[in-house]
Order: structure tokens, then sequence, then C-alpha cells
């Protein structure tokens, strides 16, 4: 910490630094806290004589001997717990995704149109249309004959249609996780079944499954739905999941639903992805060891929603943060100890960012606790391979 800013006197928990010399000062040293002197109004002596009217203008090491003839009270107070979730972050149909754009924006240059948000990150967004990339909503509004990148929710056949109707080139980054689910709805729907999607009606990757097969597919976002569901036949009922859902509310429709249509059928294998579930894992096991939780993400990324969801549901604050220029100093006022997350479509520099002002604010000590390892990777996709060949 800075005991004058205009001389760059830096100290850590047991040694003074003054620049540019960097003259060590031993000072007493206790592992288990670190202790501050706030500078009581006077004089720096150092070199300035300025007033130190504040906090901001000197801060030094208590139980020392003060070597600046500095007027300081000590006070004591216990460094902040950071604990840093692993998994967090980025997962590999994110990764895939922007990987996909980056390698359009190499081989072909701007502009680039993709149709959505390639990830619900307001950072990764940003950062593409600073590079010439567009984001359009509506396949219409992209001028004929231009290359199109499908965004990591997927898309809808009419979409597809709509496309070939301009002649755009299509690149498609749709999350593998995301096709698994569409080929699950086309083979439900050609056996005769109807078929429900439990998710978020409006969210990118519900509008796109349910356009595989629109007259076969009721939605429902919570139990209380299920009860007012009119289905053809109970018996012919099958059901598929949103992948970035949160496993808790699930559980909780999948049980109604089951409850209600005992004969429902379930997909082969469970449509929540890996990575949603990890990092949704981490907050349940670490929250109830601090005070806050702080999960990085975008407003409109539901898997980062749904992990603040998760902290609330285990008794914690939590607060979802674009950035970190959105931390509020109050929320930590008298807490001990935070755990830090990522959505999986947030960048890990915004995470480091965070730890930074973590360390530097708040006395922050971070440790990474690691529940899983994930090593999964998905190829770019054959689309923009072939396209790479014919140029």
């Amino acid at each position: 910490m800075t005991i004058c800013p205009p001389h760059n006197i830096f100290m850590t928990s047991d040694k003074v630094f003054t620049m540019p010399s960097m003259k060590i000062i031993p000072t007493d040293k206790d592992d288990r806290m670190r202790q501050r002197v706030f500078i009581a109004p006077g004089r720096c002596r150092v070199k300035c004589g300025r007033q130190n009217a504040d906090e901001k203008h000197g801060i030094g090491l208590a139980n020392a001997r003060n070597p600046f003839g500095l007027y300081a009270s000590a006070t004591t107070i216990r460094s902040m717990r950071v604990i840093l979730a692993n998994p967090r972050g980025f997962c590999a149909g994110v990764n895939m995704a922007v990987d996909v754009v980056d390698e359009v924006l190499k081989l072909f240059g701007a502009p680039v149109y993709v149709y959505h948000e390639i990830v619900h990150n307001k950072h990764v967004v940003d950062g593409f249309r600073s590079r010439g990339v567009t984001f359009d909503d509506a396949i219409d509004e992209i001028p004929p004959g231009s290359l199109v990148v499908y965004s990591a929710h997927g898309v809808s056949p009419t979409v597809r249609a709509e496309s070939r109707a301009r002649k755009l080139r299509e690149v498609d980054a749709t999350c593998p996780l995301v096709t698994k689910v569409h080929l699950e709805v086309i083979r439900f729907a050609k056996q005769g079944y109807q078929i429900v999607f439990v998710g978020h009606r409006n969210h990118d990757e519900a509008v796109g499954t349910v356009g595989e097969a629109p007259d076969s597919i009721l939605v429902v976002e919570t139990p209380e739905e299920v009860d007012q569901l009119l289905v053809r036949d109970p018996d012919k009922l099958a059901f598929v999941t949103q992948t970035t859902l949160s496993v808790s509310d699930a559980d909780r429709i999948i049980g109604a639903l089951r409850l209600r249509f005992p004969n429902i059928k379930a997909p082969p294998k469970d449509d929540i992805c890996y990575a949603t579930t990890n990092r949704q894992n981490a907050v349940t096991a670490i929250a109830p060891e601090v005070d806050v939780v702080l999960v990085i993400g975008s407003i409109n990324s539901s898997n980062s929603k749904r992990l603040v969801e998760r902290a609330e549901e285990q008794g914690r604050e939590s607060y979802l943060i674009d950035d970190v220029s959105h931390l509020k100093s109050e929320w930590l006022a008298g807490k001990q100890s935070v755990m830090v997350t990522a959505g999986a479509s947030a960048p890990d520099h915004l995470v480091q960012a965070l730890l930074d002002r973590l360390v530097g604010e708040f006395d922050g000590i971070v440790e990474t606790r690691t529940l899983v390892e994930e090593d999964v990777y998905f190829d770019m996709p054959k689309s923009l391979k072939k396209l790479a060949i014919v140029g």
C-alpha cells in the first residue's frame, strides 16, 4: 500500500519499500494479520510536507518504528478471504463460437455479420463490434451475399431458409450441445411425440429449438405452468431442456411433469450442459463458506443469472456484475469472505480485474478452489472449414 502516493512508498505485509531506490525497511511481521496505520491529520515528513487530511494521503504499517516521522495511530483488520471457483468462465461451446468469429475475421476481414449476439456477454460483443462485426436480430437486415455466422445459441430452420434465400454464406457456430437438443426435438417429433421444452421461452436458444417443430412443442418455465398444459395424448409426451437452465429449476419442473404425466419420455441424456452444471455445483459447494458471492457475467446471460440464483438458494448475498467497475464497495462492508465465479460466456480477464481490486482495496487473499477439471473441446464447425477451402 502507498504511504505517500506522491512519493511511491509501498508496503507489503512484512516490508516497506521506498521507490525508486527500493530500500527495504524491516517491520514487525504477523503471518495471520495484515495491519494498517491510518495517518492522523499532520504533515508528510518524507519529502513533500503536505497536509494530510484523509486516509488516501498516507497509510503505513502498525507495530513498526515509524521511519518517516508521520503522525499515526494503528488499527488492525483481517484480510478478506477470496475463494476463486474453478471451473468458471468460458465453456467449450463459447470458446468455439468466439474462435469462429476470430477466424472468419482473419480469413475474410470485415464486415462480418452475426445473427444474434455470438455469446451473451457485453465485453465479447463490444470487442467484436470494434473489429467490424455487426450483430443483427433479423436475417433481412443482412446484405444479400454477405457472410453470416450463427450464434452459439442455435437457430431455427426458418432462419436458415431465409439465409439461403438471400444467398448468404453461412457459418454455424451453434454449440454442439445445443445441436444435440435440436436433434432430440426432431427425433421426438418424427416419432409422433408432443414435446415439452423446459426453459425460458424468449431466450435465443429456446426460440431456435422450438423452431425445429413449432407445431409439436409446448414451453414451460415454472412448475406452476405444468398444471396449465393442454396435451394431445399424455402417453405420447416427451420433454427436453434448455442447456443453460438452473439444475434446481429443471429438477422442480421435470418433477412436476412426471407427477402429472407419469409416462412422459425423457431425452436419452441430460440436456443441461456440463459447464452449466459444474459452475452451479461450485456455487452450491463454496457459497456456504463465504459472506458474499460475486458473479461476472452479463444481464442477458442465462447461465450467469442462474449462478446468482443458486447462491441465493444457499442463503448468501449474490451480485451479477458485467465487470469490476460495477462492484459497489458497500456490498463488502463488514464482510470477511467472498466467492468469485463467472458465467460460461465471461472472459477470464474480467475475473482477474475483479481479483486485482479485491486484493488492492479489500486486502483480499485469493485461494483457488477446483471442484472438477474440464477438458471438453469442440472443433471448428465443418461449415467454416469448407468456406475456408472455397475462399
